[in-house]
Protein backbone atom coordinates (compact mmCIF):
# COMPACT_ATOMS: atom_id res chain seq x y z
CA UNK A 1 0.00 0.00 0.00
CA UNK A 2 2.89 2.62 1.18
CA UNK A 3 4.87 1.09 -2.21
CA UNK A 4 1.68 2.27 -4.56
CA UNK A 5 0.75 5.79 -2.40
CA UNK A 6 4.28 6.51 -2.98
CA UNK A 7 4.10 5.88 -6.53
CA UNK A 8 1.26 7.83 -7.30
CA UNK A 9 2.94 10.69 -5.19
CA UNK A 10 5.62 10.35 -7.36
CA UNK A 11 3.64 10.45 -10.63
CA UNK A 12 2.19 13.36 -9.65
CA UNK A 13 4.90 15.26 -8.71
CA UNK A 14 6.46 14.30 -12.49
CA UNK A 15 3.37 16.01 -14.04
CA UNK A 16 3.74 19.27 -11.95
CA UNK A 17 7.39 19.24 -12.97
CA UNK A 18 6.18 19.14 -16.06
CA UNK A 19 3.54 21.54 -15.88
CA UNK A 20 5.85 23.97 -14.10
CA UNK A 21 8.65 23.67 -17.05
CA UNK A 22 5.39 24.30 -19.57
CA UNK A 23 4.06 27.12 -18.01
CA UNK A 24 7.80 28.97 -17.56
CA UNK A 25 8.81 28.41 -20.53
CA UNK A 26 5.58 29.05 -22.48
CA UNK A 27 6.37 33.32 -22.47
CA UNK A 28 10.24 32.56 -24.43
CA UNK A 29 8.35 30.06 -26.88
CA UNK A 30 5.51 32.93 -27.32
CA UNK A 31 8.34 35.50 -28.23
CA UNK A 32 10.72 32.75 -30.35
CA UNK A 33 7.42 32.47 -32.14
CA UNK A 34 6.64 35.59 -32.71
CA UNK A 35 10.22 36.11 -33.86
CA UNK A 36 10.30 33.04 -36.23
CA UNK A 37 7.38 33.81 -38.48
CA UNK A 38 8.50 36.86 -40.04
CA UNK A 39 11.88 35.01 -40.48
CA UNK A 40 10.12 31.78 -41.66
CA UNK A 41 8.24 33.58 -44.66
CA UNK A 42 11.25 36.13 -45.84
CA UNK A 43 13.64 32.98 -46.04
CA UNK A 44 11.90 31.30 -47.95
CA UNK A 45 10.84 33.93 -50.21
CA UNK A 46 14.73 34.82 -50.25
CA UNK A 47 15.29 31.55 -51.16
CA UNK A 48 12.81 31.82 -54.08
CA UNK A 49 11.06 28.84 -52.33
CA UNK A 50 6.60 29.18 -51.59
CA UNK A 51 6.07 30.68 -48.49
CA UNK A 52 4.69 27.84 -47.01
CA UNK A 53 8.27 25.91 -47.36
CA UNK A 54 9.46 28.48 -44.55
CA UNK A 55 6.73 27.91 -41.91
CA UNK A 56 6.89 23.39 -42.54
CA UNK A 57 11.09 24.02 -42.03
CA UNK A 58 10.13 26.46 -38.99
CA UNK A 59 7.13 24.04 -37.47
CA UNK A 60 9.88 20.88 -37.99
CA UNK A 61 12.32 22.48 -36.40
CA UNK A 62 10.35 23.55 -33.14
CA UNK A 63 8.62 20.21 -32.55
CA UNK A 64 11.09 17.44 -33.89
CA UNK A 65 14.55 18.80 -34.01
CA UNK A 66 13.12 20.79 -30.40
CA UNK A 67 11.93 17.54 -29.42
CA UNK A 68 15.71 15.66 -29.84
CA UNK A 69 18.13 17.55 -29.13
CA UNK A 70 18.89 18.28 -25.52
CA UNK A 71 19.95 22.09 -25.87
CA UNK A 72 17.80 23.68 -23.43
CA UNK A 73 18.04 27.09 -25.60
CA UNK A 74 18.20 26.27 -28.93
CA UNK A 75 16.07 26.91 -31.70
CA UNK A 76 16.46 25.43 -35.46
CA UNK A 77 14.59 26.74 -38.73
CA UNK A 78 15.57 28.30 -42.21
CA UNK A 79 18.23 29.87 -41.47
CA UNK A 80 19.43 33.30 -43.74
CA UNK A 81 23.12 31.43 -43.89
CA UNK A 82 22.12 28.80 -46.69
CA UNK A 83 19.98 31.63 -48.55
CA UNK A 84 22.98 31.95 -51.03
CA UNK A 85 23.11 28.24 -51.87
CA UNK A 86 19.27 27.44 -51.90
CA UNK A 87 18.88 30.77 -54.56
CA UNK A 88 22.03 29.19 -56.44
CA UNK A 89 20.46 25.21 -56.31
CA UNK A 90 17.30 26.32 -57.20
CA UNK A 91 18.50 27.84 -60.63
CA UNK A 92 20.96 25.28 -61.55
CA UNK A 93 18.75 22.27 -60.52
CA UNK A 94 15.59 23.82 -62.50
CA UNK A 95 13.44 23.00 -59.83
CA UNK A 96 12.33 23.53 -56.39
CA UNK A 97 11.51 19.95 -56.27
CA UNK A 98 15.16 18.78 -56.94
CA UNK A 99 15.97 21.34 -54.33
CA UNK A 100 13.76 19.00 -51.65
CA UNK A 101 16.07 16.07 -52.98
CA UNK A 102 18.75 17.46 -51.92
CA UNK A 103 17.49 18.51 -48.20
CA UNK A 104 16.60 14.38 -48.06
CA UNK A 105 20.42 13.71 -49.06
CA UNK A 106 21.89 16.49 -46.99
CA UNK A 107 19.56 15.28 -43.73
CA UNK A 108 21.26 11.59 -44.37
CA UNK A 109 24.62 12.66 -44.40
CA UNK A 110 24.05 15.14 -41.41
CA UNK A 111 22.61 11.80 -39.82
CA UNK A 112 25.84 9.98 -40.71
CA UNK A 113 27.90 12.77 -39.31
CA UNK A 114 26.20 12.23 -36.18
CA UNK A 115 26.93 8.34 -35.83
CA UNK A 116 30.63 9.23 -36.68
CA UNK A 117 30.73 11.75 -33.76
CA UNK A 118 31.59 14.71 -36.30
CA UNK A 119 29.89 16.76 -33.81
CA UNK A 120 33.29 17.75 -31.91
CA UNK A 121 34.72 20.16 -34.01
CA UNK A 122 32.76 22.78 -32.60
CA UNK A 123 35.42 22.66 -29.53
CA UNK A 124 37.75 23.92 -31.34
CA UNK A 125 36.20 27.49 -32.43
CA UNK A 126 37.68 30.18 -30.18
CA UNK A 127 35.17 32.38 -27.74
CA UNK A 128 36.42 35.53 -29.27
CA UNK A 129 35.50 34.03 -32.97
CA UNK A 130 31.89 33.06 -31.28
CA UNK A 131 31.77 36.42 -30.06
CA UNK A 132 33.06 38.09 -32.98
CA UNK A 133 30.41 36.12 -34.62
CA UNK A 134 26.99 36.84 -32.62
CA UNK A 135 28.14 40.79 -32.78
CA UNK A 136 28.16 40.73 -36.59
CA UNK A 137 24.97 38.95 -36.69
CA UNK A 138 23.38 41.34 -34.58
CA UNK A 139 24.68 44.20 -36.55
CA UNK A 140 23.37 42.50 -39.80
CA UNK A 141 19.62 41.96 -37.91
CA UNK A 142 20.07 45.62 -37.51
CA UNK A 143 20.56 47.38 -41.20
CA UNK A 144 18.15 44.49 -42.27
CA UNK A 145 15.55 45.91 -40.18
CA UNK A 146 15.63 49.10 -40.91
CA UNK A 147 13.44 49.13 -44.11
CA UNK A 148 10.93 47.45 -41.84
CA UNK A 149 11.45 49.63 -39.40
CA UNK A 150 11.02 52.92 -41.51
CA UNK A 151 7.70 51.44 -43.57
CA UNK A 152 9.73 51.44 -46.95
CA UNK A 153 8.02 50.03 -49.45
CA UNK A 154 8.71 46.66 -50.74
CA UNK A 155 11.55 45.98 -48.06
CA UNK A 156 11.03 42.46 -48.28
CA UNK A 157 12.00 42.25 -51.71
CA UNK A 158 14.97 44.61 -52.00
CA UNK A 159 16.53 44.47 -48.01
CA UNK A 160 19.62 42.52 -49.65
CA UNK A 161 20.04 44.97 -52.27
CA UNK A 162 19.67 47.93 -49.55
CA UNK A 163 22.50 46.63 -47.42
CA UNK A 164 24.42 46.29 -50.96
CA UNK A 165 23.59 50.32 -51.39
CA UNK A 166 24.25 51.14 -47.92
CA UNK A 167 27.50 49.65 -48.22
CA UNK A 168 28.31 51.35 -51.39
CA UNK A 169 26.85 55.02 -50.97
CA UNK A 170 25.93 55.48 -47.34
CA UNK A 171 24.60 59.06 -48.13
CA UNK A 172 22.45 58.28 -51.00
CA UNK A 173 21.25 55.38 -48.99
CA UNK A 174 20.31 57.57 -46.15
CA UNK A 175 18.32 60.27 -48.99
CA UNK A 176 16.85 57.06 -50.51
CA UNK A 177 15.30 55.83 -47.25
CA UNK A 178 14.18 59.31 -46.37
CA UNK A 179 12.34 59.83 -48.87
CA UNK A 180 10.33 56.46 -48.69
CA UNK A 181 9.69 56.66 -44.90
CA UNK A 182 6.10 55.84 -43.55
CA UNK A 183 5.38 57.85 -40.68
CA UNK A 184 3.07 55.99 -39.45
CA UNK A 185 5.16 52.71 -39.70
CA UNK A 186 8.27 54.96 -38.03
CA UNK A 187 5.88 55.47 -34.84
CA UNK A 188 4.70 52.00 -34.42
CA UNK A 189 8.64 50.96 -34.64
CA UNK A 190 9.27 54.26 -32.02
CA UNK A 191 5.69 53.02 -29.78
CA UNK A 192 6.89 49.25 -29.79
CA UNK A 193 10.42 49.53 -28.77
CA UNK A 194 9.57 51.73 -26.04
CA UNK A 195 7.15 48.93 -24.97
CA UNK A 196 9.74 46.33 -25.17
CA UNK A 197 12.10 48.13 -23.04
CA UNK A 198 9.74 49.18 -20.63
CA UNK A 199 7.42 46.16 -20.05
CA UNK A 200 9.40 43.79 -18.45
CA UNK A 201 10.64 46.54 -15.83
CA UNK A 202 7.77 48.73 -15.29
CA UNK A 203 4.76 46.24 -15.69
CA UNK A 204 2.05 48.03 -13.80
CA UNK A 205 0.26 44.93 -13.39
CA UNK A 206 2.74 42.57 -12.08
CA UNK A 207 0.50 39.45 -12.67
CA UNK A 208 0.73 40.01 -16.43
CA UNK A 209 4.30 40.02 -15.81
CA UNK A 210 4.76 36.53 -18.19
CA UNK A 211 3.10 38.27 -21.06
CA UNK A 212 6.18 38.69 -22.73
CA UNK A 213 6.70 42.19 -24.25
CA UNK A 214 7.09 41.18 -28.22
CA UNK A 215 3.13 40.13 -27.47
CA UNK A 216 2.42 43.11 -25.88
CA UNK A 217 3.62 45.13 -28.58
CA UNK A 218 1.96 43.43 -31.89
CA UNK A 219 -1.26 43.39 -29.45
CA UNK A 220 -0.66 47.23 -29.95
CA UNK A 221 0.39 47.92 -32.83
CA UNK A 222 -2.23 45.89 -34.43
CA UNK A 223 -4.95 48.17 -32.30
CA UNK A 224 -3.09 51.33 -33.18
CA UNK A 225 -2.89 50.21 -37.58
CA UNK A 226 -7.12 49.70 -36.72
CA UNK A 227 -7.22 52.72 -35.74
CA UNK A 228 -5.28 54.65 -38.22
CA UNK A 229 -7.77 52.84 -40.49
CA UNK A 230 -11.14 53.44 -38.76
CA UNK A 231 -10.21 57.37 -38.70
CA UNK A 232 -8.69 57.38 -42.53
CA UNK A 233 -5.45 58.33 -40.98
CA UNK A 234 -2.77 58.82 -43.79
CA UNK A 235 -0.51 57.07 -40.43
CA UNK A 236 -2.13 53.87 -41.71
CA UNK A 237 0.45 51.20 -42.30
CA UNK A 238 -1.26 49.48 -45.41
CA UNK A 239 -1.04 45.67 -46.51
CA UNK A 240 2.08 45.85 -47.83
CA UNK A 241 4.05 46.20 -45.05
CA UNK A 242 1.89 43.78 -43.14
CA UNK A 243 2.85 40.02 -42.48
CA UNK A 244 1.63 37.95 -45.55
CA UNK A 245 0.75 34.75 -44.63
CA UNK A 246 -1.33 31.75 -46.99
CA UNK A 247 -5.13 31.37 -45.35
CA UNK A 248 -6.12 27.98 -45.60
CA UNK A 249 -9.64 27.45 -44.78
CA UNK A 250 -9.23 23.36 -44.93
CA UNK A 251 -6.70 20.43 -44.47
CA UNK A 252 -7.43 19.98 -48.98
CA UNK A 253 -6.22 23.51 -49.66
CA UNK A 254 -3.13 22.77 -47.23
CA UNK A 255 -2.16 19.64 -49.03
CA UNK A 256 -2.23 21.49 -52.50
CA UNK A 257 -0.03 24.01 -51.11
CA UNK A 258 2.77 21.15 -50.41
CA UNK A 259 5.77 20.12 -52.18
CA UNK A 260 7.30 16.99 -52.55
CA UNK A 261 10.95 15.78 -53.61
CA UNK A 262 11.23 14.69 -57.19
CA UNK A 263 12.85 11.26 -56.62
CA UNK A 264 13.86 10.88 -60.32
CA UNK A 265 16.44 13.33 -59.74
CA UNK A 266 18.56 10.31 -57.70
CA UNK A 267 21.13 9.58 -60.54
CA UNK A 268 21.69 13.41 -61.17
CA UNK A 269 25.22 14.13 -59.88
CA UNK A 270 24.41 17.82 -59.20
CA UNK A 271 22.15 16.97 -56.79
CA UNK A 272 23.96 14.94 -54.74
CA UNK A 273 26.73 17.77 -54.71
CA UNK A 274 24.08 20.07 -53.43
CA UNK A 275 23.17 18.15 -50.56
CA UNK A 276 26.64 17.26 -49.40
CA UNK A 277 26.93 21.09 -49.52
CA UNK A 278 23.96 21.69 -47.49
CA UNK A 279 25.10 19.42 -45.25
CA UNK A 280 28.36 20.53 -44.63
CA UNK A 281 27.01 24.30 -44.45
CA UNK A 282 24.12 23.60 -42.14
CA UNK A 283 26.39 21.41 -39.66
CA UNK A 284 29.11 23.85 -39.35
CA UNK A 285 26.20 26.77 -38.88
CA UNK A 286 24.57 24.30 -36.25
CA UNK A 287 27.91 23.81 -34.42
CA UNK A 288 28.56 27.38 -34.41
CA UNK A 289 24.87 28.17 -33.50
CA UNK A 290 25.18 25.57 -30.40
CA UNK A 291 28.36 26.63 -29.03
CA UNK A 292 26.49 30.09 -29.01
CA UNK A 293 23.84 28.92 -27.52
CA UNK A 294 25.33 27.47 -24.46
CA UNK A 295 27.44 30.31 -23.87
CA UNK A 296 23.98 32.45 -23.54
CA UNK A 297 22.27 29.32 -21.22
CA UNK A 298 21.48 30.70 -17.68
CA UNK A 299 22.50 27.14 -16.93
CA UNK A 300 25.35 26.10 -18.35
CA UNK A 301 23.92 23.05 -20.09
CA UNK A 302 26.71 21.34 -22.46
CA UNK A 303 24.96 20.23 -25.14
CA UNK A 304 25.57 16.65 -26.97
CA UNK A 305 26.51 18.09 -30.43
CA UNK A 306 26.87 14.50 -31.87
CA UNK A 307 23.24 14.02 -30.74
CA UNK A 308 22.18 17.09 -32.30
CA UNK A 309 23.42 16.50 -35.66
CA UNK A 310 21.44 13.55 -35.47
CA UNK A 311 18.59 15.75 -34.75
CA UNK A 312 19.23 18.42 -37.64
CA UNK A 313 19.53 15.54 -40.12
CA UNK A 314 16.28 13.77 -39.31
CA UNK A 315 14.43 17.72 -39.15
CA UNK A 316 16.24 18.43 -42.67
CA UNK A 317 15.18 14.91 -44.02
CA UNK A 318 11.30 15.64 -42.74
CA UNK A 319 11.53 19.34 -44.01
CA UNK A 320 12.47 18.04 -47.35
CA UNK A 321 9.98 14.97 -47.47
CA UNK A 322 6.80 16.96 -47.12
CA UNK A 323 8.28 20.27 -48.78
CA UNK A 324 10.19 22.54 -46.20
CA UNK A 325 13.72 24.39 -46.34
CA UNK A 326 16.52 22.97 -45.29
CA UNK A 327 17.59 24.30 -41.27
CA UNK A 328 20.27 24.33 -39.16
CA UNK A 329 20.17 26.18 -35.51
CA UNK A 330 19.58 29.49 -35.63
CA UNK A 331 21.45 32.37 -33.73
CA UNK A 332 18.57 35.13 -33.98
CA UNK A 333 15.89 32.41 -32.52
CA UNK A 334 18.23 30.92 -29.83
CA UNK A 335 19.32 34.47 -28.38
CA UNK A 336 15.95 35.53 -28.45
CA UNK A 337 14.90 32.58 -26.86
CA UNK A 338 17.93 32.81 -24.04
CA UNK A 339 16.92 36.76 -23.40
CA UNK A 340 12.94 35.96 -22.90
CA UNK A 341 14.27 33.41 -20.32
CA UNK A 342 14.23 29.63 -21.61
CA UNK A 343 14.96 27.19 -19.56
CA UNK A 344 14.48 24.05 -21.44
CA UNK A 345 13.75 22.66 -24.78
CA UNK A 346 10.21 23.11 -24.21
CA UNK A 347 10.11 26.29 -25.32
CA UNK A 348 11.58 25.53 -28.68
CA UNK A 349 8.74 23.05 -28.77
CA UNK A 350 6.24 25.13 -28.07
CA UNK A 351 7.36 27.70 -31.00
CA UNK A 352 7.07 24.76 -33.20
CA UNK A 353 3.59 23.89 -31.67
CA UNK A 354 2.23 27.72 -32.19
CA UNK A 355 3.51 27.76 -35.74
CA UNK A 356 1.59 25.12 -36.53
CA UNK A 357 -1.88 26.30 -34.59
CA UNK A 358 -1.68 29.67 -36.10
CA UNK A 359 -1.03 28.74 -39.87
CA UNK A 360 -3.90 26.61 -39.28
CA UNK A 361 -6.46 28.42 -37.21
CA UNK A 362 -5.77 32.37 -37.26
CA UNK A 363 -3.84 33.08 -40.29
CA UNK A 364 -6.07 36.02 -41.16
CA UNK A 365 -5.37 37.19 -38.15
CA UNK A 366 -1.60 37.16 -38.04
CA UNK A 367 -1.44 39.10 -41.16
CA UNK A 368 -2.23 42.01 -39.39
CA UNK A 369 0.54 42.45 -37.76
CA UNK A 370 2.74 45.21 -38.82
CA UNK A 371 6.05 44.34 -40.28
CA UNK A 372 7.47 47.37 -38.40
CA UNK A 373 6.14 45.65 -34.76
CA UNK A 374 8.39 42.70 -35.81
CA UNK A 375 11.59 44.43 -36.72
CA UNK A 376 11.27 46.35 -33.32
CA UNK A 377 11.65 43.20 -31.49
CA UNK A 378 14.07 42.05 -33.87
CA UNK A 379 16.52 45.44 -33.53
CA UNK A 380 16.61 44.70 -30.48
CA UNK A 381 17.23 41.28 -30.59
CA UNK A 382 20.49 43.03 -32.96
CA UNK A 383 21.57 45.33 -30.07
CA UNK A 384 21.89 42.86 -27.74
CA UNK A 385 24.03 40.58 -29.52
CA UNK A 386 26.19 43.41 -30.84
CA UNK A 387 26.11 45.67 -27.45
CA UNK A 388 29.15 48.06 -26.50
CA UNK A 389 29.71 46.29 -23.51
CA UNK A 390 30.58 43.02 -25.48
CA UNK A 391 33.31 45.19 -27.36
CA UNK A 392 34.56 47.09 -24.50
CA UNK A 393 35.11 43.31 -22.79
CA UNK A 394 37.16 41.96 -25.62
CA UNK A 395 39.35 45.27 -25.44
CA UNK A 396 40.34 44.98 -22.02
CA UNK A 397 41.64 41.50 -22.93
CA UNK A 398 43.85 42.58 -24.80
CA UNK A 399 45.06 42.74 -28.97
CA UNK A 400 44.97 38.91 -28.91
CA UNK A 401 41.42 38.46 -28.08
CA UNK A 402 40.12 41.66 -29.27
CA UNK A 403 41.72 41.72 -32.99
CA UNK A 404 40.25 38.39 -34.07
CA UNK A 405 37.12 38.99 -32.45
CA UNK A 406 36.54 42.40 -34.08
CA UNK A 407 37.76 40.76 -37.56
CA UNK A 408 35.27 37.89 -37.06
CA UNK A 409 32.30 40.70 -36.87
CA UNK A 410 33.32 42.87 -40.01
CA UNK A 411 34.33 39.62 -41.86
CA UNK A 412 30.46 38.53 -40.91
CA UNK A 413 28.77 41.69 -41.91
CA UNK A 414 30.79 42.28 -45.35
CA UNK A 415 30.71 39.04 -46.46
CA UNK A 416 28.92 35.66 -45.07
CA UNK A 417 29.10 33.56 -41.69
CA UNK A 418 31.28 30.98 -42.95
CA UNK A 419 33.46 33.46 -44.39
CA UNK A 420 33.57 35.71 -41.64
CA UNK A 421 34.32 32.40 -39.02
CA UNK A 422 37.19 31.65 -41.18
CA UNK A 423 38.47 34.40 -41.17
CA UNK A 424 38.44 34.91 -36.69
CA UNK A 425 39.96 31.10 -36.99
CA UNK A 426 42.57 31.97 -39.52
CA UNK A 427 43.69 35.38 -37.19
CA UNK A 428 43.56 33.43 -33.82
CA UNK A 429 45.61 30.25 -35.00
CA UNK A 430 47.95 33.00 -35.94
CA UNK A 431 48.48 34.16 -32.90
CA UNK A 432 48.74 31.19 -31.90
CA UNK A 433 51.86 30.16 -33.74
CA UNK A 434 53.00 33.77 -32.98
CA UNK A 435 52.68 32.26 -29.39
CA UNK A 436 54.59 29.34 -29.86
CA UNK A 437 57.30 30.85 -31.22
CA UNK A 438 58.08 32.97 -28.54
CA UNK A 439 57.22 30.22 -25.90
CA UNK A 440 59.64 27.37 -27.93
CA UNK A 441 62.51 28.75 -25.86
CA UNK A 442 64.32 30.86 -22.99
CA UNK A 443 67.13 32.98 -24.28
CA UNK A 444 69.94 33.40 -21.96
CA UNK A 445 73.05 35.89 -22.88
CA UNK A 446 76.47 35.29 -21.11
CA UNK A 447 79.47 37.68 -22.72
CA UNK A 448 83.72 37.16 -22.23
CA UNK A 449 86.25 39.59 -23.40
CA UNK A 450 86.91 36.52 -26.72
CA UNK A 451 83.31 34.66 -26.68
CA UNK A 452 79.71 34.97 -26.60
CA UNK A 453 78.24 32.27 -24.68
CA UNK A 454 74.35 31.52 -25.23
CA UNK A 455 71.88 29.57 -23.57
CA UNK A 456 69.15 27.96 -25.15
CA UNK A 457 66.42 26.26 -22.73
CA UNK A 458 63.79 24.32 -24.90
CA UNK A 459 60.17 24.90 -23.50
CA UNK A 460 58.34 21.66 -21.70
CA UNK A 461 56.91 20.98 -24.90
CA UNK A 462 58.00 21.54 -28.31
CA UNK A 463 55.86 20.80 -31.36
CA UNK A 464 56.32 21.08 -34.73
CA UNK A 465 54.86 24.92 -34.77
CA UNK A 466 57.71 25.66 -32.86
CA UNK A 467 60.27 24.38 -35.78
CA UNK A 468 60.33 28.07 -37.10
CA UNK A 469 61.18 29.73 -34.23
CA UNK A 470 64.09 27.14 -33.06
CA UNK A 471 65.41 27.54 -36.51
CA UNK A 472 64.91 30.95 -36.84
CA UNK A 473 67.14 31.50 -33.76
CA UNK A 474 69.96 28.91 -34.76
CA UNK A 475 70.42 30.79 -38.18
CA UNK A 476 71.10 33.56 -36.44
CA UNK A 477 74.19 32.62 -34.12
CA UNK A 478 77.21 34.09 -34.99
CA UNK A 479 80.53 32.14 -35.99
CA UNK A 480 82.56 30.98 -32.68
CA UNK A 481 80.10 31.25 -30.29
CA UNK A 482 79.63 28.36 -27.72
CA UNK A 483 75.81 27.30 -27.44
CA UNK A 484 74.22 25.52 -24.82
CA UNK A 485 71.14 23.82 -25.71
CA UNK A 486 69.10 22.80 -22.42
CA UNK A 487 66.40 20.50 -22.47
CA UNK A 488 65.97 19.82 -18.83
CA UNK A 489 62.42 20.89 -18.48
CA UNK A 490 61.18 19.49 -21.87
CA UNK A 491 58.89 16.38 -21.53
CA UNK A 492 58.41 16.33 -25.28
CA UNK A 493 60.32 17.57 -28.50
CA UNK A 494 59.08 17.08 -32.04
CA UNK A 495 60.84 14.90 -34.30
CA UNK A 496 61.19 17.70 -36.73
CA UNK A 497 62.82 19.84 -33.83
CA UNK A 498 65.35 17.17 -33.05
CA UNK A 499 66.19 16.55 -36.71
CA UNK A 500 66.73 20.35 -37.01
CA UNK A 501 69.27 20.56 -34.09
CA UNK A 502 70.84 17.35 -35.29
CA UNK A 503 71.24 19.35 -39.25
CA UNK A 504 72.86 22.33 -37.02
CA UNK A 505 74.96 20.42 -35.34
CA UNK A 506 76.48 18.46 -37.90
CA UNK A 507 76.53 20.84 -40.77
CA UNK A 508 76.59 25.06 -40.21
CA UNK A 509 78.41 24.60 -36.75
CA UNK A 510 81.24 22.78 -37.83
CA UNK A 511 81.41 25.43 -40.62
CA UNK A 512 81.30 28.49 -38.21
CA UNK A 513 83.29 26.95 -35.60
CA UNK A 514 80.05 27.19 -32.92
CA UNK A 515 80.88 25.00 -30.25
CA UNK A 516 77.48 22.97 -28.64
CA UNK A 517 76.77 21.30 -25.47
CA UNK A 518 74.02 19.37 -24.94
CA UNK A 519 72.30 18.95 -21.45
CA UNK A 520 68.94 17.34 -20.25
CA UNK A 521 67.91 15.16 -23.54
CA UNK A 522 66.13 12.29 -23.50
CA UNK A 523 67.30 9.06 -25.22
CA UNK A 524 63.12 9.02 -26.18
CA UNK A 525 60.64 11.28 -26.81
CA UNK A 526 58.23 9.17 -27.98
CA UNK A 527 58.02 5.45 -29.88
CA UNK A 528 58.91 6.27 -33.58
CA UNK A 529 62.18 8.12 -32.54
CA UNK A 530 63.62 6.00 -29.51
CA UNK A 531 66.76 5.55 -31.08
CA UNK A 532 67.38 8.59 -33.49
CA UNK A 533 68.13 11.28 -30.73
CA UNK A 534 70.54 8.52 -28.99
CA UNK A 535 72.81 8.51 -32.26
CA UNK A 536 72.43 12.61 -32.19
CA UNK A 537 73.82 13.08 -28.63
CA UNK A 538 76.73 10.27 -29.73
CA UNK A 539 77.37 12.39 -32.40
CA UNK A 540 77.67 15.69 -30.98
CA UNK A 541 79.81 14.87 -27.98
CA UNK A 542 82.30 13.44 -30.22
CA UNK A 543 82.31 16.42 -32.24
CA UNK A 544 82.79 18.32 -29.16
Amino acid sequence: MYATVMLIYQRIMQNTNLYTRIKSNFSPGLVVFLVALPLCLGIALASGAPPLAGIISGIIGGIVVGGLSNSSISVSGPAAGLTAILVAGITELGSFELLLLAGVIAGLIQILFGFIRAGSISNYFPSNVIEGMLAGIGIIIVLKQIPYALGYQSAGEEADSLMAFLVADPKLFIQHIISQIHVGAVLITALSIVLLLVWEKVGVLRKLKMVPGALVAVIFSIALNALFKAIGSPLYVSESMLVELPVVSNLDELTQLAVFPDFSGLMNSKVWILGATIAMVASIETLLCIEAADKMDPNKHTTDTNRELKAQGLGNLLSSLIGGLPMTSVVVRSSANARAGATSKISAIIHGVLLLVCVLLIPVVLNLIPLATLSAVLILVGYKLARPAVFVHFWHKGRLQFIPFIATMLAVVFTDLLTGVGVGLVISIGFILIGNKKKAFDLGETKAPDAEHLYITLAEEVSFLNKAAVKSKLNRIQPDTELVIDASKSTYIASDVLELIEDFANNRARELNIKIQLIGFKTSYEESIENEFASLIVKHDAAI
